[in-house]
C-alpha cells in the first residue's frame, strides 16, 4: 500500500503533467467501489482544468478550477499509471484523459481502489503535522496494541502496516505494547521517529525513482522486509499477526503491558 513517502513523490510527478491540464474525460470501468454514478463524476470535473494535486492522509485529492475534488485511494494493490492514445494497462479501474494527449490509468487486480468525487476531508492529524502533544494524550486513552493504534487512521493519518513497522524498530518500541502503559520517555522517541523515517524513506525514493507514480521496491526498509530473515543490522527479524495485519520487528524491541 501506497504511504506517505511514496505518496508525496506521486504528487510532485503528477503536478509535473498535470497541473494547468484540461481534463478532457474520466471514465470508470470497474464501479465496484465506486459510491457515485460515472456520470457524476463527467458532469463535475470534464471540460475543467486540474488546478492542484495534494495528499491527504493516505489518499490523493485533485482539485479542478471549479472547486470539484477527486479523492483518489490506491488501498493495497492499486498502481497509476501514464499512457498516450489508448490505454493498454490490464486491471484499469479508471482513465483520465487529459488535453494535451496525456491518459493517467488508475489499476487495482484487487478491485480494491476507490474514488469518491468531493470526498470528506477527515479531520485526523497526519503523521508529519501532529499537534504539539497531541499524540501524548491520545495515547493515553488508547488500550490496544501500539501497531493497531497508529495503523487504524482513527489517531493518526497517513501511515500504514510497512512504515508502522520502521518507526517502532526506530523507537524500539514493541509492536504489543498496550498504548496506554507506554512511558513518556518512550513516547517522546515515537514522536521523533515518525518525520524522522517517513522523510528518509522519501529521500531515498526520490533518489532512486525520482520520476515514479507507482510504488517501488521496499528493500531499503529497515525490519519490515518478508522476504528477510535477518535485518541489515544483523538482527532476527520476528514475524507476528495483529488485527490482521504481518508484523516485523526484533527482540530488541522494548514491550509495555
Amino acid at each position: 500500500m501506497p504511504e506517505i513517502p511514496d505518496l508525496n513523490i506521486f504528487c510532485t510527478n503528477l503536478a509535473k503533467k498535470l497541473i494547468g491540464q484540461t481534463l478532457d474525460s474520466i471514465q470508470i470501468l470497474v464501479p465496484r467501489r465506486i459510491k457515485q454514478p460515472e456520470q457524476e463524476f463527467k458532469a463535475a470535473l470534464e471540460g475543467h482544468a486540474l488546478v492542484k494535486i495534494e495528499r491527504i492522509g493516505k489518499q490523493l485529492y485533485f482539485t479542478f478550477q471549479n472547486g470539484h475534488v477527486l479523492g483518489l485511494h490506491l488501498m493495497l494493490y492499486g498502481s497509476m499509471h501514464w499512457f498516450e492514445g489508448e490505454n493498454e494497462n490490464k486491471f484499469t479501474i479508471a482513465t483520465l484523459h487529459f488535453a494535451n494527449g496525456t491518459g493517467l490509468a488508475i489499476t487495482d487486480w484487487q478491485k480494491s481502489v476507490m474514488l469518491h468525487l468531493d470526498p470528506e476531508i477527515v479531520q485526523v492529524p497526519d503523521a508529519l503535522a501532529l499537534p504539539e502533544g497531541y499524540l501524548e494524550t491520545a495515547l493515553t486513552k488508547a488500550n490496544k496494541p501500539i501497531k493497531t493504534v497508529l495503523t487504524e487512521g482513527k489517531v493518526v493519518q497517513g501511515i500504514g502496516n510497512a512504515y508502522v513497522d520502521e518507526i517502532l524498530y526506530a523507537a524500539k518500541l514493541s509492536p504489543f505494547s498496550i498504548s496506554s502503559k507506554i512511558p513518556e520517555q518512550k513516547i517522546k522517541l515515537l514522536i521523533k521517529a515518525i518525520p524522522q523515517v517517513l522523510k528518509e524513506a522519501e529521500a531515498h525514493i526520490r533518489k532512486h525513482f525520482p520520476d515514479t507514480i507507482t510504488e517501488k521496491e521496499r528493500d531499503f526498509l529497515k525490519v519490515h522486509l518478508p522476504k528477510h530473515k535477518v535485518n541489515p543490522q544483523g538482527e532476527s527479524i520476528l514475524v507476528a499477526e495483529i488485527a490482521k495485519r504481518k508484523t516485523y520487528y526484533t527482540q530488541a524491541q522494548e514491550l509495555f503491558e
